[in-house]
């Protein structure tokens, strides 16, 4: 027997803003990093221009130190920010997926060894991937594993099945459903049957939480609040976690702040980074209009102007006609971008608008002679949804099946990374 099938596998979930990393058999991840690597810019130079001369020792010395000198997570945007700006940002991850294949695994490099403090040869390994990664980026993933950290075994799992084994009832996991997953890069709306992704109805809209952020910034700069530029950013993504819902109707909700300016408008209070100088800011409108860019886009993004609920109804539509009552009955929510107050409510009320029309029509157009079964629309919204997908993670990983679903390091060994493009559904489990 493998020893490492005794120890609890790691499961980390790679996500555009944050990674979300610990134990199988948790209910929450144990760290929670932006994914963002600060790599010293002095020694990579220092790399280059050794390179062009023929001192080998000084050339090593120098690749070897910027192999070393990086920071992750807070560490890496606080190292950015130091008066001695040596260090480089960099981003790994984009829209869900990996454009940076050395940034990741120094990413993943820290994540084990620094945050986790384990040997990746003692433990199993789930990993996530965006529902719409290509083959070759697996392949990839498995390289870093099998290669860099010798991982005895691997799993990666797409992101919206994850979020709904997650189950949400401690009586079923229901595998048949829609998962509306809002990222902070990457927003997806993907159809499961029994399990199965329905990869020909997936979803994929350009806007997700990095968009309301920048929007919230957009509508603060234009109403002239005295924020500074360098700070601005960052005050906009705390505005939109603290302070930010969803409203029913945007103009009784305009009409409330002007009524009752006092009771709706926030403060917030903040320090100027390079002075230390205290600073204070209103926040009004931007309270609504932030998540109000999911319900109508046009206001944001000229480009794109179709609503959430119509993409899931279209989705939906898309799907086997067999499926479809499922699917309405169980749309699960998924990530950090779907925590706003109400927001479920607000989106099951207008995903049940859009099909009470297209029944009346149907009846309509039948003349009255036979009446449509009326159709259950269901929005799941959940206290874990914002770790639904490293949950999910979590639950699988603790049954006995997923050691049997890994693949091996010896299978690696044997067909090479051709192996990580695929990897089996739990049969047992559903």
């Amino acid at each position: 027997m493998d020893p490492a099938t005794s120890r609890p596998a790691v499961v980390i979930d790679n996500g555009t803003g944050y990674t979300k990393l610990g134990f199988a058999g948790n209910v929450e991840p144990s760290f929670i990093v932006p994914t963002v690597v600060a790599v010293n810019e002095s020694f990579v130079n220092q790399t280059r221009a050794t390179t062009k001369s023929s001192n080998w020792l000084a050339q090593h010395s120098a690749g070897v130190m910027a192999d070393l000198d990086f920071f992750i997570g807070e560490e890496a945007l606080a190292r950015s920010k130091s008066s001695s700006n040596t260090y480089n940002l960099t981003y790994p991850i984009k829209k869900g997926q990996v454009n940076n294949w050395d940034a990741m695994e120094r990413f993943w490099q820290q994540c084990i060894f620094d945050y986790l403090r384990c040997d990746p040869e003692d433990h199993y390994f789930l990993l996530t991937e965006s529902p719409m990664t290509a083959p070759e980026s697996r392949e990839y993933t498995g390289e870093i594993m099998f290669e860099t950290f010798n991982v005895p075994g691997l799993y990666i799992a797409v992101q919206p099945v994850l979020a709904l084994a997650a189950g949400y009832t401690t009586s079923k996991c229901e595998m048949t459903g829609v998962i509306v997953d809002i990222g902070d890069g990457a927003t997806h709306v993907v159809p499961v049957a029994e399990g199965y992704v329905i990869g020909s109805s997936i979803k994929s809209i350009p806007i997700a939480g990095k968009d309301v952020t920048l929007f919230i910034q957009q509508l603060m700069r234009e109403r002239g609040e005295h924020v500074p530029p360098e700070d601005s950013f960052e005050v906009a993504q705390k505005v939109k976690e603290m302070y930010c819902y969803t409203c029913s109707d945007i103009v009784k909700e305009f009409n409330k702040h002007d009524k009752e300016p006092g009771k709706y408008i926030k403060h917030w209070r903040g320090t100027k980074p390079k002075t230390g100088a205290l600073y204070s800011c209103d926040v009004g409108y931007e309270r609504f209009l932030g998540p109000e860019v999911f319900f109508n886009p046009e206001m944001y993004n000229s480009d794109f102007t179709t609503p959430l609920p119509d993409v899931i109804d279209k989705c939906i539509q898309s799907a086997p006609i067999d499926t479809r009552r499922a699917l309405y009955k169980n749309i699960v929510l998924s990530g950090g971008s779907t925590m706003f107050k109400d927001f479920h409510r607000r989106l099951q009320r207008d995903l049940k608008k859009i099909v009470d029309a297209r029944v009346l029509a149907s009846d309509a157009r039948l003349g009255g002679n036979v009446k449509a079964q009326p159709v259950d629309v269901n929005v799941v919204s959940h206290p874990i949804q914002k770790y639904a997908v490293w949950f999910g993670g979590s639950v699988l990983a603790s049954t006995p099946e997923f050691f049997a679903a890994c693949h091996t390091k010896a299978e690696y060994e044997e067909y090479g990374a051709s192996i990580c493009r695929t990897n089996p559904v739990f049969k047992g489990m559903y």
